[in-house]
């Protein structure tokens, strides 16, 4: 009888473990709360897992990973067209179709075009350096990637050529491309490929047959997207490229595209007239929250499985094929999604004297933060504040020694352009995909945008999901008084291209000539691109400021120390 208790006691307790276990919180569950500190190891690697999982993670970016990839052009017989000084036919098909292409005489212009940017060096430390494919070193930009297909070569595009920018001529992986053209690609490949006769492309270009093969498939897959050129330079398509390219498969949307919708793709009630842009953005804040993307519409799944599956539909991927590389690449993922959590931002001190920020006045500013923003942005520790702060540099007092997220990531409506969260309505019928359901991934429409965690916050101008506020001057200037336009260009020069005082473009007296040209123009009063908003109820309360000149000066200091 005894015994007979003790096992039903130890049967008892199994089956509680078990029960316990299997509601044991995901990393990725709706509503799972953020620690202070953030996420930076989600997945809670030993040090030296976590090390190899992350660097690993790295060259993934680096070099796109999905080798079933909807999008893969034969990479040899493309350099043989755009590198050929005849007139070769193809070549005089594509300058038609695509304009401005004559002009280009090697493949590494095209990727420049692309805005991909340069490897880090090899001297290069801390968030600049990056663990090299092979472990030497490429030639070729960051963000381009070769898959190898039956025996021919392809070429395609990585996470990096979105996911990383210039910062004054340092390489920074994880942070806004600030001059995106992936999407534009698309829109060029769709109008190129249906025209390219196979039999002149083989002749042509030199082609195998195995890469004659992999231009078939191209040309194929390329009907089943539905592209949409950005509002403007600098902004991004591919969550509308996403829904659109959904709307040319069947109802069920994971079936085989049919040819007729492949054609005559469902008319979208948003994204077909109106604009969903929105910037890349930074893979250092994410550790840091609960819901994905600006608006927080990715309320559950790992956002980096969920990236995966929208970058493939947005390829024109036969879904069923990416479910089973999925199922059997699950490492890849884990050491993806390590890379981007565990990303960090670059300082400001980086590139600029730590004197250059005065202790005493981000003091001032961080008392004006934790009284006006920091409800809903987080918290921030600094080192200056610690008993030992006497002894530290300068620049060490400027560090930041703990960050407390909120612990479930809100979203606010502050008044800010509404149509990107608009056209996450035409995203929700991803919810529907048996990939989608398997993995808990679901999408839903927001009525606002997440306050995003303020981490680098001095790199990522020009401000608020579409680009629409230059500085963060402009950021705490009443909407109505903010600059209608502004030029944008490249970060190259500490000293002309970036106003310190101000933390961001240079007004319009003090752009660089070589800015002012319509592709770096930025017009708010388009569709898609206000930049009203964030003002009203936050520094201005019964019409009235409540912030001095002096301090928003304090306050961007201590910004730029975060």
């Amino acid at each position: 009888m005894i015994f007979s208790m003790k096992k039903c006691y130890a049967t008892f307790l199994s089956l509680l473990l078990i029960a316990s276990f299997s509601k044991a919180e995901s990393p990725w569950d709706q509503g799972v709360a953020v620690p202070a500190g953030g996420r930076a190891n989600i997945y809670n690697y030993a040090n030296q897992d976590f090390s190899t999982y992350r660097d690993n993670g790295k060259i993934h970016a680096q070099m796109y990973p999905v080798t079933v990839t909807g999008a893969l052009p034969p990479y040899q017989p493309v350099v043989n067209i755009i590198e050929d000084d005849s007139n070769n036919p193809i070549k005089v098909v594509l300058n038609k179709i695509v304009q401005g292409i004559s002009g280009i005489s090697s493949f590494d212009q095209v990727m420049e075009n692309l805005a991909l940017h340069p490897y880090p060096q090899v001297s290069d430390t801390g968030v600049y350096q990056v663990p090299y494919p092979a472990g030497v070193r490429p030639e070729h930009r960051m963000g381009l990637g070769f898959i190898e297909r039956n025996g021919a070569k392809g070429f395609t595009f990585s996470c990096a050529a979105c996911h990383s920018s210039n910062l004054f001529g340092k390489t920074v992986l994880g942070m806004t491309n600030r001059f995106p053209t992936a999407n534009d690609f698309f829109v060029k490949a769709k109008k190129l490929a249906p025209a390219v006769d196979l039999w002149l492309f083989k002749t042509t270009s030199g082609a195998t047959d195995a890469e004659v093969q992999m231009m078939k498939e191209l040309k194929q897959n390329i009907q089943r997207v539905g592209a949409k050129e950005p509002v403007q330079l600098g902004l991004d398509t591919s969550l509308a490229q996403v829904a659109l390219s959904l709307n040319r498969r069947t109802l069920d949307a994971y079936a085989t595209p049919s040819n007729w919708l492949e054609l005559f793709p469902r008319r979208d009630a948003v994204l077909d007239d109106k604009p969903a842009d929105s910037k890349p953005m930074v893979w250092w804040n994410v550790k840091y929250k609960n819901r994905w993307l600006s608006d927080g519409s990715v309320v559950s799944g790992n956002p980096i499985f969920t990236n995966i599956i929208w970058n493939e539909i947005g390829r024109g991927v036969d879904l069923k094929v990416l479910e089973n590389w999925l199922k059997d690449n699950q490492k890849i993922i884990d050491e993806l999604t390590t890379a981007v959590f565990s990303s960090e931002a670059p300082k400001f001190t980086d590139f600029y004297p730590a004197e250059l920020i005065d202790i005493d006045i981000a003091k001032q500013g961080e008392k004006i933060f934790n009284q006006t923003c920091a409800k809903c942005h987080g918290t921030y520790i600094k080192a200056w504040s610690l008993p030992t702060a006497s002894s530290l540099s300068h620049a060490e007092q400027l560090a930041t020694t703990m960050v407390i997220p909120k612990v479930k990531t809100p979203v606010i409506d502050v008044g800010t352009d509404p149509y990107r969260r608009q056209g996450m309505k035409s995203l929700e019928q991803l919810n529907d995909l048996s990939i989608s359901k398997a993995n808990k991934i679901v999408v839903k429409e927001q009525e606002g945008y997440v306050p995003p965690p303020l981490v680098g916050i001095w790199a990522r101008w020009p401000y608020f999901h579409n680009n629409s506020v230059p500085s963060l001057c402009a950021v705490l200037t009443p909407a109505a008084l903010r600059p209608i336009f502004y030029y944008a260009g490249e970060a190259n020069n500490t000293a002309t291209d970036f106003d310190p005082d101000c933390n961001g473009y240079p007004t319009l007296d003090q752009t660089p000539n070589a800015w002012k040209q319509p592709l770096y123009y930025y017009d708010t009063t388009r569709k898609g691109m206000s930049n009203a908003g964030h003002d009203e109820e936050i520094f201005i309360q019964d019409g009235q400021e409540i912030l001095t000149a002096s301090d928003k000066k304090a306050l961007i200091k201590f910004l730029q120390t975060l």
